[in-house]
């Protein structure tokens, strides 16, 4: 082998490998991971919670006290108070994981009409049960419903841009919403 032709590699002076230094170097990485994986926890715990208690604030407090009201003959299809309030807070757990998919992935600040969206169909999925079961004022609460559902796919389609799983999320709430505006139309008509 020829002495002339191989290479040395030369030690930078200010880098060192001694075992010290470099278990510190992934030390401090595994700590930087952790205290971002516990910010990125603390924020989804903070996304989630937050529609959910102001849903259940909501139920709680303005809830229906009697039902579908003064109905003599309620269809069959229409779903217990309990089925309906269990999925209005099944809704708002997904609208609040959707949302913090698209907020983790920045995309508040590039769609801004993406969080107004979410917080028109926050808003309107909060005022709806109140006019309709304890106001008994249907006619409004269709409207309100309508509106609600248009936010909604307002929020998948700006949703699904930034995030397709996030968008994706969403179905299951504007599904729910279509159902009850259907849900209202009838109760108008009753």
């Amino acid at each position: 082998m020829d002495s002339q032709s191989i290479k040395h590699r030369t030690k930078d002076p200010h880098q060192s490998d001694t075992p010290k230094e470099t278990d510190m170097r992934t030390y401090s990485r595994r700590d930087k991971r952790m205290a971002m994986a516990k910010r990125g926890i603390r924020s989804l715990a903070i996304a989630v919670a937050f529609p959910l208690s102001l849903t259940l604030f909501n139920i709680y407090f303005f809830g229906s006290r009697n039902g579908y009201g003064p109905i003599s003959t309620k269809p069959f299809w229409f779903p217990p108070m309990w089925a309906l309030h269990f999925t209005c807070l099944a809704s708002s757990f997904l609208m609040g994981l959707s949302a913090w998919l698209v907020w983790a992935e920045g995309g508040f600040h590039k769609k801004p009409a993406a969080l107004s969206f979410y917080l028109a169909q926050l808003g309107l999925g909060l005022i709806w049960d109140p006019i309709v079961f304890r106001m008994d004022a249907t006619w409004v609460g269709l409207v309100v419903c309508l509106a609600m559902f248009g936010s909604l796919v307002g929020c998948s389609r700006q949703f699904k841009e930034v995030n397709p799983i996030a968008g994706d999320l969403v179905k299951p709430s504007l599904t729910w919403a279509a159902f009850l505006a259907i849900v209202n139309l009838k109760l108008v008509f009753l």
